[in-house]
């Protein structure tokens, strides 16, 4: 039981943490903390949370779990704020996507790493934002990857971990390193071809005819280009090194595939394109089974 829990960010991901655990009758109070008051007041109206504030030192106070779920880059003032105000026993994680950045933030901010930070990442989400998008069931059958240091205090691990499981969530551990390159495959490089496609029919003469005829499959792709600019400028930034590789090996990718195309090779085409669908088709079968 979370006796009173601070969610600052509440959003999709920070308003459907509180929207899970309210449901599960598994908090308390919850003070929701965020810049726009009208997203906030309508937090409240929802439900979703009990109390609302503009200023993070104020809704860490006497919490005994905080969540962030904040831009990337806003991390580093947000645990400037709170870093004397929290109290001494409260846990501290996080929604972040890129895990590295968020505990330079922490170190810098706090002068060490706090020992109940437990940075996490849910693996969830659509391309709506706002309270209004959240919702008690984001979490369930989804995994949440949470980064535990050799600082980290093992029962703030366990806690945090009960939370997400509590929200119906599968929960594994990794290092740091290794989320950061995953999520540079999984979901980074992704968003980037979306934003990058969408981008360049944009600029194209003629745009308006492009898109009106544009098919399922277009919408399909290219939905996660919705998302928040802000917070994906920000993971680009935060994950670059892992992202620009990953960039780097697809542009190698398409290079090979244009040049197929070009010489008419439709030998190696029906290659790509079948080594392909056994991939994807296999991470759709596996995905069913575990939901």
């Amino acid at each position: 039981m979370i006796e009173r829990l601070a969610v600052i960010g509440v959003g999709l991901i920070g308003g459907s943490l509180a929207r899970a655990l309210r449901a599960a009758d598994a908090v308390g109070t919850i003070v929701g903390c965020g810049r726009a008051r009208a997203n906030l007041e309508r937090a409240r109206e929802l439900g979703v949370i009990d109390e609302l504030t503009h200023d993070p030192a104020v809704a860490v106070r006497d919490a005994d779990l905080i969540f962030l779920a904040v831009p990337l880059g806003a991390m580093r003032g947000i645990f400037q704020a709170i870093r004397d105000q929290m109290h001494p026993d409260a846990v501290l994680t996080d929604g972040g996507s890129v895990k590295c950045s968020v505990i330079e933030d922490a170190k810098a901010a706090f002068g060490r790493i706090p020992q109940r930070l437990v940075p996490g990442h849910p693996i969830a989400g659509t391309e709506h934002s706002g309270v209004e998008a959240s919702r008690a069931d984001l979490y369930e059958d989804r995994r949440v990857i949470l980064t535990p240091l050799a600082e980290t205090d093992a029962t703030a691990l366990t806690g945090v971990k009960v939370m997400w499981e509590t929200c119906g969530a599968e929960v594994t551990c990794m290092s740091v390193d290794h989320h950061d390159e995953v999520l540079a495959a999984t979901s980074h490089l992704p968003h980037m071809l979306a934003y990058g496609l969408v981008d360049a029919l944009a600029r194209m003469r003629e745009n308006d005819e492009i898109f009106r005829y544009a098919a399922g499959g277009f919408r399909d792709f290219t939905r996660i280009a919705s998302s928040s600019p802000v917070m994906w400028r920000d993971i680009c930034v935060a994950n670059r090194e892992a992202l620009s590789t990953m960039l780097a090996r697809f542009g190698v990718e398409m290079t090979e595939l244009a040049d197929s195309i070009r010489r008419g090779d439709a030998d190696h085409l029906l290659e790509i394109f079948e080594r392909a669908k056994a991939a994807r088709d296999r991470y759709v079968d596996r995905f069913e089974l575990l939901r």
